[in-house]
């Protein structure tokens, strides 16, 4: 619940100052973003995960670089990143870490991977960064506070209508679920075009309107922390797949204002009335 301007009431009474956590999301996710670029287009070591995606030696040292910042500043806060061990998980603050977003993609020396840094309080996110080393491009925002392109304000598209709407995802075949393919072909053929290499930069293409329409399948919750503030502070609209407004649904859906309804009236399952966004 928002208090004074730049200022957030936690669960806990606490008052945070969201306009020192929006400068230090983008501190940190440039710290991080370029000591990946340092492996970058370089063969870095690599495993495979349990879950069947690549990890390599830089996404662990970008995170590590994270966390000793985020250690020395806010010692009290809790840290949770995609490569390390979760710290203090229980704590009113927690950092959400993702180092390399898109790693397939980085390893491929394809340039549009980024680092995602966000804070959040319970389920809300105070502050968000999305870092692009190999493009120089940052983005941030936190509630309240507006969204910031490599310094200038970023905003969404006024696209209106679905047949000149510009889509973008990650991956298109939907592999895990026929139903959600179908839906997905749907809007897909209703729209002007469609492409892919999405991760977190179909999500910065949605915020300074050069995309219209974002959508993941899946998402984790360092995927998408740091994006929701980032799209809603640039005028959009950030919800899961059931038009909730929430970065930890576990899937994801970016728009412009003006596509908000009629995107998720086609993607939402049957029975969830969408709401999100306007078509006036």
């Amino acid at each position: 619940m928002g208090t004074a301007s730049g200022q957030h009431s936690g669960e806990d009474g606490c008052v945070t100052d969201i306009g020192i956590y929006m400068g230090a999301v983008a501190e940190v996710a440039r710290i991080a973003g370029d000591i990946a670029k340092r492996h970058y287009g370089r063969s870095p070591e690599t495993h495979t995960k349990n879950d069947g995606s690549p990890v390599s030696i830089a996404d662990i040292n970008a995170e590590r670089a994270a966390r000793q910042w985020i250690e020395q500043r806010f010692p009290d806060d809790g840290i949770i990143g995609e490569e390390l061990p979760p710290v203090r998980s229980g704590a009113a603050r927690r950092w959400i870490l993702d180092p390399i977003d898109g790693t397939y993609t980085f390893l491929q020396t394809v340039p549009l991977w980024g680092t995602l840094v966000a804070v959040a309080e319970a389920d809300s996110v105070i502050a968000g960064a999305a870092y692009f080393p190999s493009l120089d491009e940052i983005i941030f925002a936190a509630p309240g506070e507006g969204c910031w392109w490599n310094g200038a304000r970023a905003a969404v598209s006024t696209v209106a209508e679905l047949g000149n709407a510009r889509l973008v995802t990650t991956d298109a075949r939907f592999i895990r679920d026929a139903a959600r393919r179908e839906r997905w072909m749907r809007l897909q053929d209703g729209a002007r075009t469609m492409r892919t290499w999405g991760d977190c930069y179909g999500y910065l293409l949605v915020a300074t309107g050069r995309a219209d329409i974002m959508v993941d399948d899946v998402i984790a919750d360092w995927d998408g922390a740091a994006l929701l503030p980032i799209i809603n502070e640039a005028g959009g609209v950030f919800t899961d797949w059931r038009g909730r407004a929430t970065a930890f649904g576990g899937d994801a859906i970016a728009t412009n204002a003006k596509l908000g309804t009629i995107v998720r009236e086609i993607l939402g399952p049957e029975g969830v009335v969408a709401s999100a966004g306007t078509d006036s």
